[in-house]
């Protein structure tokens, strides 16, 4: 009677009993990896506001301290956050096939609507599992992340070291002190601050970039972002 039931469903063009079960599992597959990849972006967020903790405390210490950690800090927050580019292009494509079977397999089944192979959710799963590829570009996974996380740590550092610079180690009272005190070793103040502006500047037109191309070709009503 089942095997019946299943040529039945085959010949509309439904999926089978046996069919529905493989791709339940297949759904609790894909959920576990985009866990576990989300866990490795949480890893290098945590490394950074560490790291930003640790600098703020050795420059803060004492106010003959030097801001130097502030700034090294900065270029060590660079790294985590290409590395967790890197990483989120892994999560992003785990979590697009996660949403897929979500809202066109599980979704229409919840509401009684059945689930078809109508050629489009089905066959786009069906080709990135042929042809896996990432989904975003590296530049677009470092837009996506400075705009949920590293934007508040950047801001954060850029702060502290203004402000451990203005206050420390007495209040400020001239641009020429201020250029005195951002001056490391050999390098002029005035070297440093500019990189420090341009490294700034840099993240921010990232962000702001990315979001405008996203903005601009996601296409209304698609799938999800496969394709």
């Amino acid at each position: 009677m089942e095997g019946t039931v299943d040529q039945e469903r085959a010949a509309r063009g439904s999926f089978t009993g046996s069919e529905i079960s493989a791709i339940a599992h297949l759904y609790r597959g894909e959920v576990y990896r985009s866990t576990a990849w989300r866990s490795r972006l949480d890893n290098t967020t945590n490394w950074s506001v560490v790291t930003i903790g640790v600098a703020l405390s050795l420059s803060y210490s004492e106010p003959s301290a030097s801001p130097l950690p502030l700034i090294l800090v900065a270029l060590l927050v660079l790294v985590f956050l290409l590395l967790e580019a890197r990483r989120y292009r892994y999560f992003n494509v785990w979590r697009a096939r996660c949403r897929l079977m979500e809202t066109d397999f599980f979704a229409p089944m919840l509401a009684g609507e059945g689930v078809a192979r109508d050629g489009k959710w089905n066959q786009l799963l069906s080709n990135d599992y042929e042809r896996p590829r990432f989904h975003v570009s590296y530049l677009l996974a470092m837009g996506r992340r400075i705009r949920k996380n590293y934007c508040y740590i950047f801001l954060i550092q850029a702060v502290a070291y203004s402000g451990k610079l203005v206050i420390h180690p007495t209040p400020l009272i001239s641009v020429d002190q201020l250029f005195a005190r951002a001056a490391v070793g050999p390098i002029p103040g005035q070297l440093v601050m500019v990189a420090g502006i341009l490294f700034h500047a840099g993240w921010v037109l990232i962000a702001l970039l990315t979001l405008r191309t996203e903005r601009k070709y996601r296409r209304r009503r698609a799938l999800i972002s496969i394709g």
